[in-house]
């Protein structure tokens, strides 16, 4: 049965697109076939931390207006076979994900929405079409408060299933704040689904032009590694947070 995953946050600059990637790419590790549909028209960044940027030629404005079969369009990941992109349009086309998310969901076991950062119409579009919300937070105080904030409106707006993903840890910057990890669940306010460490790997990954999970093989240690636990939770698999 498939699975629509909608990837949200309250602010810009928390590595929820660096997420989207690295969840997909480690449910096709697992053996599902996983679509990538890059919602934020205005930054269009999924491509890049898909290690595939500038490969999909074209996008899915181009199967709204009837340019080009959804077959054309679904861009092959070369890192992870059972991983395809659907480029987001170069202008917000509202309505481009309902119309497209019938036909995906039959070829697809995971379809993942990476919308824009911030607040905005797309909360309520993801709140009607998705299966799941994960919202992604830092541990800093002003994405606390975004986070709670984005939770608010997608529970107002009738999402089903909210899940936290707490992402770029530093473990001594919570220590010289005097915080805990807990604190950003607690002020957040949602079930939290795993915690992914700070790890200048990422950035290297992306500098490199390569997916995080196929730069990056360590089984228990960095980024990838956490990523490829919060892919067994979503899985239903009992797996360590940390």
């Amino acid at each position: 049965m498939s699975a629509v995953v909608a990837i949200l946050s309250g602010k810009g600059g928390t590595g929820k697109s660096t997420a989207a990637a690295a969840l997909a790419c480690a449910l096709s590790e697992l053996g599902r076939s996983v679509v990538c549909l890059d919602a934020d028209a205005e930054l269009r960044n999924l491509d890049l931390c898909l290690g595939m940027g500038d490969q999909a030629l074209l996008d899915c404005g181009d199967v709204i207006a009837g340019r080009c079969g959804l077959d054309k369009a679904l861009t092959p990941s070369p890192d992870f076979p059972g991983l395809r992109l659907l480029a987001a349009p170069s202008e917000p086309l509202p309505g481009a994900a309902a119309a497209l998310l019938p036909e995906l969901r039959s070829r697809f076991d995971y379809c993942i929405l990476d919308y824009p950062g911030g607040l905005g119409p797309f909360v309520g579009e993801a709140a009607a079409l998705a299966d799941r919300v994960l919202v992604v937070s830092t541990a800093d105080p002003c994405s606390h408060r975004d986070g709670e904030r984005t939770a608010q409106l997608l529970r107002r707006e009738g999402a089903k299933d909210l899940r936290l993903i707490v992402n770029r840890v530093n473990p001594r910057l919570l220590k010289a704040g005097n915080a805990t990890l807990d604190d950003t669940v607690d002020r957040v306010g949602l079930q939290l689904l795993g915690y992914v460490p700070d790890d200048m790997r990422v950035t290297l990954a992306l500098t490199a032009g390569q997916p995080l999970l196929a730069a990056d093989k360590r089984p228990k240690r960095g980024a990838a590694a956490a990523f490829r636990r919060i892919a067994k939770r979503l899985e239903g698999l009992r797996v360590p947070v940390l």
